[in-house]
């Protein structure tokens, strides 16, 4: 299909090509075209197979080094050795294979989620469907905010500009028209009746057929030129690497001067060369950066499943930090299931009972209930309400649903109850002409036939923008001028439904003779006002929990609403969003102040009233210039420059265009603020836990980098040799580092003020940690070794610092699970994971010392009860002198209070 002149056909004629109607296809129909054309996606550049991540493995460098001391082994004769370090590698390369392939898995299953819906019409009736089941001759919706999905003609459309900068390179959006190009050869900018995946609807809102899906579309054309593989790291990942390099060089210093020592004092060429191998690899942190990775696509994982998408890995780090939450009312902080509660229409105040969107339900004046088809002011706001919107009212099952703008789903409900019906009404008077609603005008206007030939103008919007254009009022069977008596009474009135916490919209109407030419610009004025719609949007359940939460950790919550002020602050006082000596400043204001100016006072203020999406950007910047890590959400495509201005964008997964969830680093699934606090604490708990094994990995390296060097400092033998040097970094910097990646949360993870972004991955005491742990296991390692050698052969002697160095490690694990609590208080069982690694490892440990066969591969011998008892014994002393620094550092941060 893709040779066909498409801009050359009418729609009619587009329709029938691709044998489809404008009420789209059957769903039987759809089914059978997506089974012969396949899914609507494009090819993309295959991620990392199984296979090349487990080769990968072994060209690591680490790998290599191991396979050159394997064969140094072998050249020297000791196959046992050689034979032994050949399994080192195979399981090395096996456990990073496992991290690798668990975090591939996981980052490609966040990506599928990422799954856009579309509208189409099927039979006539209209659905949401995953936009890779589109199909040619599908009839599917184009609006404002969206990626058009597939290649297709248009059949409608309405003030509709697209971006086509993606394909054309043109940066100027085209405006879209419906007539048919009587052109052979028309370049793709040009063809202004098709739109084409990938491109960006920019205002207004159409129908258009598809033509092309999947790589058999103009984008599908070049997609090879536009794959890439980004394999970005995070900040975090740059941090450890950078640092691992210094660390390596500064081992590796050590790990000369042991050799250089050794062979001073009479050891061979080939035992200290492997000796020097196999501790160069054991004490080098080269696999944090890859630690940091799965701990991180494992915690976006988990973010899943509290409705948090993170789109980018680095926002997962940056979550941590954050100081000030920017987030909008609408479906965020409240239900965005809105109901109309009051109409002011013609000087009275109408009740409207039921809630939700089932059209079910009274009205009521003073109190008694009425037949509203007798009263004709009513039914003008009504009508106009109805006609002057683009949702649609749809009976779901036994639910009834709003395909579009929950508002305007308010409305359509208010309407049903009364008996006006959408498809009864748009059939009496037909649409000719629209002008879309944008935060700028914060109003909407269509324009109908009337049955007598007539064109009636029918606008809805904000109370300000309407009043403003209105000239006149209706008044029973009439229309009067608006004098200034009655905009004070609207006004009046205004007020206190807003200080009730409605959010209101107004209505209004003009009578024209005949049709207007393109430009509809001039039919917004001399309205007739007709009325006020006042609606509730209840607060979620769970939102007051939420925003106190935030204040809990040291976060401040900022409310952004286009809502009068008046009912932004009713609201914002239910949820406790207003702080003590905080403001509410609205968009006018907000628009008078300089930078410089709001930058001053921009902490205090916690609510912003009346403000549209350009203003975003400007508090996020003037949050930011006050040392602020801004979180901000949003959800249109005027919402799209604040989202990448703040630290984290967070777009709407509900609700949200296209356009904004691209700009955003995250995306919530279900709306609500309080997922965006069960993100936070999980972006804390991630980046405590990467300091846990952080801190685990350097002292565990560095107690047996000192354990080497202090017996070549007392003149003592070589108290491990290379192959117990290397099974030592297997188990230890395997298994239990992994297991502290998954750590539950500290009790005061989200009772503490946030990190500053720029802290360091060794703030709180933990180099220094590093340092006297590594001492204090060289030390006792050592001198548990001294004491042996006097008494016992050197086999033996080695066999009792092998095992202490190994349980000096497990204590250590289990001591630091906690920055702040001891063992006792989180309960050994807490972590499961992590206490079957320590079971685990010490199994295998003692297997090694005690089973025949084990001894001759790893050079042990068998242990008395004392012996065992003398190895726990110094190695507990790690346990306890860690659970020491905890209590002073409590202590301190206490201000002397244990």
């Amino acid at each position: 299909m893709n040779e066909k002149p498409w801009h050359r056909l009418s729609a009619a004629q587009a329709l029938t090509v691709l044998e489809s109607a404008s009420e789209g296809l059957s769903q039987a129909e759809a089914a059978k075209r997506l089974s012969v054309y396949g899914e609507n996606l494009l090819k993309e550049a295959e991620g990392k197979r199984p296979w090349s991540i487990l080769l990968r493995q072994f060209t690591d460098l680490m790998i290599v080094i191991l396979l050159i001391a394997a064969a140094i082994a072998w050249a020297m004769g000791d196959f046992t050795d050689t034979a032994m370090i050949l399994v080192i590698v195979v399981l090395n390369a096996a456990l990073g294979f496992s991290q690798e392939y668990r975090a591939e898995r996981a980052l490609s299953a966040l990506k599928r989620l990422e799954q856009p819906q579309v509208l189409v019409r099927r039979e006539g009736i209209y659905l949401q469907v995953p936009s890779r089941e589109l199909v040619p001759g599908e009839v599917v919706a184009i609006e404002a905010g969206q990626k058009v999905p597939a290649d297709g003609r248009l059949i409608e459309a309405v003030q509709l500009k697209i971006d086509e900068s993606q394909l054309t390179g043109e940066s100027v959006p085209v405006e879209k028209e419906l007539p048919a190009l009587n052109r052979e050869e028309v370049p793709l900018g040009d063809q202004a009746n098709r739109v084409f995946m990938g491109t960006t609807v920019m205002t207004g809102h159409g129908w258009a057929v598809v033509t092309e899906t999947g790589m058999r579309t103009e984008l599908g054309r070049i997609a090879s030129l536009l794959q890439t593989v980004e394999d970005r790291q995070t900040p975090l990942q740059i941090r450890l690497a950078a640092m691992g390099k210094r660390l390596a060089a500064a081992a590796l210093i050590m790990t000369a001067v042991i050799f250089a020592a050794g062979l001073l004092r009479g050891e061979s060429v080939q035992t200290m060369l492997l000796t020097a191998i196999s501790l160069a690899v054991a004490v080098i942190p080269e696999g944090l950066p890859a630690m940091v990775t799965i701990v991180l696509a494992l915690g976006a994982q988990r973010m899943v499943r509290r409705n948090a998408l993170i789109r980018k890995l680095p926002a997962v780090e940056t979550l941590g930090s954050v100081t000030t939450i920017c987030t909008d009312k609408t479906g965020t902080l409240t239900q965005n299931v809105m109901s109309v509660e009051v109409i002011y229409v013609d000087g009275r105040r109408i009740q409207v009972s039921g809630s939700g969107y089932r059209p079910e339900g009274h009205l009521y004046k003073k109190g008694k209930m009425f037949d509203p088809l007798t009263d004709q002011p009513l039914l003008q706001l009504l009508r106009a309400a109805v006609l002057c919107s683009n949702a649609r009212l749809e009976l779901r099952g036994r639910e009834w649903a709003v395909l579009g703008d929950p508002t305007e789903g308010a409305l359509l409900t208010a309407a049903a109850k009364a008996g006006l019906w959408k498809d009864m009404l748009e059939r009496r008077y037909p649409r000719i002409g629209e002008i879309p609603f944008d935060s700028s005008r914060k109003l909407m206007t269509t324009l109908h036939h009337n049955r007598d030939e007539k064109v009636r103008v029918f606008a809805k919007g904000s109370i300000e923008e309407v009043l403003r254009r209105s000239t006149r009022m209706i008044q029973g069977e009439e229309t009067v001028p608006l004098t200034d008596r009655h905009r004070e009474e609207i006004a009046q009135t205004h007020r206190e439904l807003a200080g009730a916490g409605l959010r209101l919209l107004a209505c209004g109407m003009r009578r024209l003779d005949k049709a207007p030419g393109p430009d509809l610009r001039g039919v917004e004025a001399e309205l007739t006002f007709l009325g006020l719609f006042g609606m509730i949007d209840p607060l979620r359940p769970e939102a007051i929990d939420a925003v106190d939460r935030c204040r809990t950790a040291g976060i401040r919550p900022v409310m952004i609403t286009g809502d009068h002020r008046i009912t932004a602050e009713a609201i914002g006082a239910q949820l406790g969003m207003k702080g003590a000596g905080e403001q509410v400043l609205t968009g006018e204001e907000l628009a008078r102040l300089t930078p410089e100016a709001l930058e001053p006072i921009v902490r205090n203020i916690s609510i912003y009233a009346r403000v549209s999406p350009e203003h975003k950007v400007k508090i996020v910047e003037a949050l930011k210039r006050r040392g602020e890590i801004v979180a901000m959400t949003g959800d249109g495509v005027n919402d799209a420059p604040a989202l990448r201005a703040a630290d984290i964008g967070i777009a709407m997964g509900r609700s949200g265009t296209d356009v904004a969830r691209e700009a955003s680093e995250m995306i919530l699934l279900d709306d609500h603020f309080a997922t965006i606090i069960s993100a936070v604490e999980e972006g804390r708990i991630i980046y405590d836990n990467i300091r846990k094994f952080t801190r685990y990995i350097l002292s565990t390296n560095s107690g047996e980098i000192l354990t080497m060097f202090f017996a070549i400092l007392f003149g003592l033998p070589l108290p491990l040799l290379p192959i117990q040097i290397l099974w030592t970094n297997l188990v230890t910097d395997g298994l239990p580092a992994l297991a502290l990646g998954v750590e539950p949360p500290e009790r005061s993870v989200m009772r503490r003020p946030p990190r500053s972004s720029s802290e360091s991955l060794f703030a709180g005491g933990l180099g220094l940690h590093v340092i006297w742990v590594g001492l204090l296991m060289g030390l006792g390692t050592v001198g548990l070794f001294a004491w042996a050698i006097q008494t016992r052969d050197l086999a033996h002697a080695r066999t009792i610092a092998f095992l202490t160095l190994m349980l000096f490690q497990m204590f250590h694990v289990l001591a630091i699970r906690s920055e702040r609590d001891p063992l006792w208080r989180i309960g050994l069982r807490s972590n499961p994971y992590l206490l079957g690694a320590v079971v685990l490892t010490l199994v295998l440990q003692l297997a090694i010392t005690y089973l025949s066969p084990l001894q001759k591969l790893f050079h042990t011998t068998s242990l008395s009860a004392g012996e065992l008892l003398a190895c726990i014994g110094a190695a507990v002393t790690v346990y306890f002198a860690v659970e020491a620094e905890k209590w002073l550092r409590t202590r301190k941060s206490n201000g002397g209070e244990p």
